[in-house]
């Protein structure tokens, strides 16, 4: 069977930079190990699966080549953004999605190109008990790289990853990461994904710098420019780094120049458990694969 993939890079407006995601029309038409195969075959960190839903505007499901994930954010932003380019939501501007992480409602806006906003989940928390020098040692990093005045925690917003503060932003172009020992470190949640940040950035307009290295069982090694880590990131930083009362962050996340896929989420936390993601698209290519 061949089927046609859409290939859009979103958090970036220009093409190759940013996350790839790939998007597969009719999806309805598909079992489950089929859109598993087809993920596998793409070979991006997702794929996204448009399907009509009963209980919101569109139904999006998610695959890595390895499994099907809860939430992904730069695939739902490569999906609404093509959604918006084919005309497929005429003029609406707010709808709402149905994934497995809930229905999450979703605003476009205009201005210098069509811009994304997705709420997420309410942010979630988990203690990590694990060895921090084993977990710096699987990063590539030495022990103290790692801050020990911030929680090393589990974070979801949709998905779970293990939130890592890290001392200094010249660390992350030594982080060489062996995924294959994440699941025997990460007791707790063996799963996880892992997202170390730092408050230091290449940007200067820029709040916080990050990357993100996937679990072994997703069959990828880093995932260039994350949406949902991203804003669990931003809701560790109004619980842990600035908890001021009832104050809304507005937060520049920077991902991806490490590897040469520069990319940016602006992230709004309100009252503390209110997360939103916004960012951009872009059409790349169209190309086949065999499955």
């Amino acid at each position: 069977m061949k089927i046609r993939v859409d290939h859009y890079d979103a958090f970036s407006p220009i093409p190759h930079q940013g996350n790839p995601a790939g998007i597969v029309w009719g999806g309805e038409r598909l079992s489950d190990d089929q859109m598993r195969a087809i993920a596998g075959e793409v070979g991006f960190n997702e794929t996204a699966f448009p399907l009509p839903s009963d209980r919101a505007d569109a139904r999006i499901r998610f695959f890595t080549p390895g499994h099907e994930i809860d939430l992904c954010g730069h695939a739902t932003m490569a999906t609404l953004y093509a959604l918006k380019m084919k005309g497929n939501l005429g003029g609406r501007t707010q709808l709402t999605i149905e994934t497995r992480a809930g229905i999450l409602p979703i605003r476009l806006r205009q201005n210098d190109g069509w811009h994304i906003t997705m709420r997420q989940a309410a942010p979630r928390f988990e203690p990590f008990r694990g060895s921090l020098p084993a977990l710096a040692h699987a990063l590539g990093l030495e022990e103290d790289d790692i801050r020990t005045d911030l929680p090393v925690c589990y974070g979801s917003t949709g998905t779970w990853t293990l939130l890592v503060p890290i001392r200094h932003l010249s660390a992350f172009s030594r982080m060489k990461p062996d995924n294959a020992r994440f699941p025997q470190l990460l007791v707790e949640m063996p799963r996880a994904s892992v997202h170390p940040f730092c408050l230091d950035a290449y940007d200067p307009l820029a709040h916080m710098h990050a990357r993100h290295f996937s679990s072994p069982f997703s069959g990828t090694v880093e995932d260039p420019v994350t949406g949902t880590a991203s804003g669990v990131m931003g809701a560790y930083y109004a619980r842990y780094i600035d908890p001021t009362p009832d104050a809304a962050r507005n937060l520049l996340i920077e991902q991806g120049q490490e590897i040469g896929r520069d990319g940016r989420v602006r992230v709004t936390v309100a009252n503390g458990d209110i997360v939103e993601i916004t960012g951009t698209a872009v059409y790349v290519q169209q190309f086949e694969v065999s499955i």
